[in-house]
């Protein structure tokens, strides 16, 4: 069988700690037919030239620069350069482990239906954030492609440099987007809405590091509020085209930070006709049902905007238990 060739994208940007290993972990893999394409951000310590010593040492690794900052511009400029059939990212301080492509590709290779592929990853960080930890934690274990769409509107369903792409899916959906948005969400959320599918390999395929200097912790396009303006954009369009309710829906999260986040999505024409609260005979200015007195399913079709670590996954066996069922019944959107 002729092996497909995997084009791997690492964009990076003065990391001179780090990019030796990261390189060092693609070279290592045991699925050989790659290229490495390194695209130079705009550094200005010793990584090109960290980078340009491995173009001499191996003619599959090539350095290109893209002037404009930014991932998304950096990425862009690799996959221009890219050849191969698959697009796999990558991070210039994370760690591949030696099959994680050769386990992807093999699915890839077995699952036509499927547009793209991540893993599970061990998360690494020199001061351990329990947020960081629990979002790792809850994003390894959606694996199936079910759990990936059934979750997206929680956070990010899938870690971006775990990602590999069937070029051909990045040609029928686009690629990723510049603006006031994590751009690894929008792509996540722009493909899901327009029909593709992801799928996780079951185990872990990486080290994903975390550090105090990661753009995902610094960048203002990454803050929370910028994560639930991306998010309410597409979870509106999602409303439209599954709730059979639409506009209407039931709200579960009466509490001042759902309210808020709720107004959101009311600039997007969805109609918030109750609240479900745990509190009985809450007063507020829509009414307000006790989670105890929701209707059977088909009455309604429920958000539940409750961000509580564990909360969320109680409200999900609650309705489950009630006979609701995710994505038709209800959705968890925080």
């Amino acid at each position: 069988m002729q092996l497909s060739l995997v084009s791997v994208i690492l964009p990076f940007f003065n990391a001179e700690l780090t990019l030796d290993k990261a390189i060092e972990s693609i070279v290592q893999q045991t699925y050989t037919y790659w290229e490495l394409i390194l695209v130079n951000n705009q550094s200005t310590d010793n990584s090109a030239q960290i980078a340009k010593r491995y173009t001499q040492k191996d003619v599959r690794i090539h350095l290109i620069k893209e002037n404009t900052q930014g991932v998304t511009f950096a990425f862009n400029a690799g996959l221009a350069f890219a050849r191969g059939k698959y697009i796999a990212r990558m991070d210039a301080d994370d760690y591949s482990y030696p099959l994680r492509l050769e386990q992807q590709v093999r699915y890839l290779e077995n699952h036509d239906e499927v547009d793209a592929v991540s893993g599970l990853v061990a998360y690494k960080a020199n001061a351990m954030q329990a947020g960081m930890k629990h979002y790792v934690n809850w994003s390894n274990t959606l694996v199936t492609s079910k759990q990936i769409a059934d979750n997206q509107f929680v956070e990010l369903p899938t870690i971006n440099p775990t990602l590999v792409f069937r070029r051909s899916s990045l040609e029928k959906y686009g690629s990723y987007q510049n603006g006031g948005f994590p751009e690894d969400y929008e792509l996540v959320l722009r493909w899901l809405q327009k029909g593709a599918t992801f799928a996780k390999i079951p185990n872990i395929i990486l080290d994903w590091h975390d550090s105090s200097t990661r753009l995902t912790r610094t960048g203002s396009r990454y803050s929370t509020e910028a994560f639930y303006q991306i998010k309410t954009i597409y979870l509106a369009e999602w409303l439209c085209q599954n709730n059979p309710f639409h506009p209407a829906v039931v709200v579960w999260g009466a509490g001042r930070k759902a309210r808020q986040r709720v107004k959101l999505l009311e600039e997007y024409q969805v109609e918030i006709t109750a609240f479900i609260d745990i509190v009985p005979n809450k007063v507020q200015e829509k009414p307000c049902i006790y989670f105890k007195d929701i209707a059977p399913p088909g009455q309604y079709f429920i958000l539940s905007y409750v961000s509580n670590r564990g909360k969320r996954e109680e409200i999900r066996q609650f309705l489950v238990d009630k006979g609701y069922h995710e994505a038709i019944h209800f959705l968890l959107v925080a």
